[in-house]
């Protein structure tokens, strides 16, 4: 009997650790004026890039994306404005949009992202 109760604890343990890694990835970015495609430290006015984040492994279903900025290099006579968000999320990730206006000139920009499914 003691035997039984220990595989149901270990097979129950291993299914939700499972299940658990498969509704919660995370991951870093981390752009900068060397990066192919990175405009936000030139010009001034509006400038958006774009960066496709794929999962490690898809979701069963849709998640939703949290950003978090953790450093912005910006240059020291121009204001920061900035905006970075999630968009075209699937199952498979995301696009990673970055967006500068006026004369906010960013040399790089990095952080975090989370993704998850609601239970």
């Amino acid at each position: 009997m003691k035997k039984l109760l220990a595989v149901i604890t270990v097979l129950l343990f291993v299914c939700a650790n499972s299940y658990a890694q498969s509704s919660v990835q995370s991951g870093t970015f981390f752009y900068s004026k060397d990066s192919p495609n990175y405009t936000l430290h030139a010009n001034q006015g509006k400038r958006i890039v774009e960066y496709e984040v794929n999962f490690n492994k898809p979701f069963d279903k849709k998640p939703k994306v949290i950003i978090m900025p953790s450093l912005i290099d910006a240059e020291r006579a121009t204001q920061v404005r900035y905006n970075i968000r999630a968009t075209g999320v699937s199952r498979d990730g995301f696009v990673l949009l970055a967006e500068v206006w006026g004369d906010t000139q960013l040399n790089s920009i990095g952080g975090f992202w989370l993704a998850h499914t609601e239970e």
